[in-house]
């Protein structure tokens, strides 16, 4: 026996069972763009992290020659390189941040998708309560926290989204640098 659909409904069509399937649609899109991303990341990050050693020879050589104006220049090149992909390097931080963002996501989305297909969990205002706790003991960044807080005591996700970027981050939030 298959299960009823929007195309085909019968009696035992729902609009849980229908918004199950979008949420899961939507946790699918998001972990297949993570999955992607991270194998471009990964590859950038290596060819970042050899290019890093290529310069550190190249500069070591060029250390060890008689100074000259072109010497001096080659160096001064060489230095300008590692400034640019120590930025990209801070860049890749940033889109640690938005994995970690995405990853959050996901298992909410998972999350709600448990509570709603679960009669018992769906009219159980605890039920409600204890996955909204799982959601914020999960967050690592206060932004999130603020914004989560705001959001579950009224506020519109433009005023908690103001409220959370007004707040600066604390000292472990903030992106490290090699």
């Amino acid at each position: 026996m298959t299960s009823s659909e929007s195309r085909q409904p019968d009696l035992d069509w729902s609009q849980i069972k229908e918004t199950i399937k979008l949420l899961t649609v939507s946790v699918a899109l998001v972990e297949t763009s993570m999955k992607e991303g991270d194998s471009s990341v990964n590859t950038l990050t290596e060819s970042f992290s050899a290019m890093v050693e290529h310069m550190n020879a190249i500069s070591g050589i060029l250390n060890n020659m008689e100074s000259s104006d072109e010497r001096d220049s080659a160096l001064q090149h060489c230095y300008a390189i590692n400034d640019r992909i120590q930025a990209s390097i801070v860049a890749f931080q940033f889109y640690d941040r938005l994995q970690q963002c995405l990853d959050h996501v996901v298992h909410n989305l998972d999350g709600l998708s448990a509570v709603i297909a679960d009669p018992q969990r769906l009219y159980n205002p605890f039920e409600w309560k204890k996955f909204q706790n799982e959601i914020r003991q999960r967050y690592t960044m206060e932004s999130e926290k603020i914004m989560f807080d705001a959001i579950l005591n009224g506020k519109t996700m433009e005023e908690a989204v103001a409220l959370a970027s007004s707040v600066p981050e604390k000292e472990e939030d903030d992106i490290e640098l090699f």
